[in-house]
């Protein structure tokens, strides 16, 4: 692999040569939103070009919507912060005491008790387990919901702490990842990636039928979309991404 960079209608981009690739893929990047290309070895620079001129317009909303997105500011898991769950906010206390770790949700709080001493590393670590457990415990209803819309399966679900997708949805092996952040917004937002993922296992693209679908199965999908979009992302180090191989599903994929 080999990199190139190009100014293609007033856009730096970032041309990232592979081997063995047999289509090309543009990313706009959070949270900055510069643009990557992963294209062929053999594709001419023309061509490149050609195709992101093509797709510029699309770029464009997809990087505009990237810059105007709130994201929060760096957590450090102390008394006051506010933190969300299923999309409401709830101030955080943190009481040192004891020798245990354990987090309770109240009414208007969340209350972590941790032993004196404990870092923000140590408590980040134990605030994103119980987010996991959060959403481990809602997410096979749901599941078994959206498999019963939908009338498709997924062999197997995971949740994974992603900072720039919502969902992943391997073809292949039929298994779908879901974020842990979904543990902060509302509801009807986990069905809506859910349904969603479910939906690439009948449709791989996002082509008119693949939309149609998930009206047809998720009829408060544009309110969940809004919402995703309306709430602020987690937050973000430049140059921070998700690396796995799963086949992404996100908007960034044009």
């Amino acid at each position: 692999m080999h990199n190139d960079e190009m100014r293609i209608g007033g856009l730096p981009i970032e041309v990232l040569r592979k081997k063995n690739l047999k289509n090309l893929y543009i990313r706009v990047n959070p949270p900055e939103g510069n643009v990557t290309v992963s294209a062929p070895i053999e594709l001419s620079n023309e061509d490149i070009k050609l195709f992101v001129l093509k797709k510029l317009p699309e770029i464009l909303k997809v990087r505009d919507r990237m810059l105007s997105q709130e994201r929060q500011s760096r957590r450090e898991y102390v008394s006051g912060e506010s933190h969300y769950l299923w999309g409401k906010p709830y101030r955080l206390q943190v009481i040192y005491e004891g020798s245990h770790h354990k987090i309770v949700k109240s009414p208007a709080k969340i209350i972590m008790t941790v032993p004196d001493g404990t870092d923000a590393r140590e408590r980040e670590r134990l605030f994103t387990e119980w987010y996991r457990q959060e959403l481990k415990r809602v997410l096979d209803s749901v599941i078994v919901g959206c498999e019963k819309k939908t009338g498709v399966h997924a062999d197997e679900f995971r949740i994974k702490n992603m900072k720039t997708r919502w969902g992943t949805c391997n073809i292949e092996k039929r298994r779908i990842w879901i974020n842990l952040q979904l543990a902060k917004k509302p509801m009807e937002c986990l069905e809506y990636v859910v349904i969603h993922e479910l939906v690439h296992l009948l449709e791989k693209n996002h082509t008119h039928r693949f939309h149609a679908l998930v009206a047809e199965y998720c009829p408060m999908w544009s309110e969940a979309k809004k919402l995703l979009a309306a709430m602020p992302l987690d937050y973000m180090e430049k140059g921070e991404t998700d690396t796995d191989d799963e086949q992404t599903d996100i908007e960034r994929y044009l």
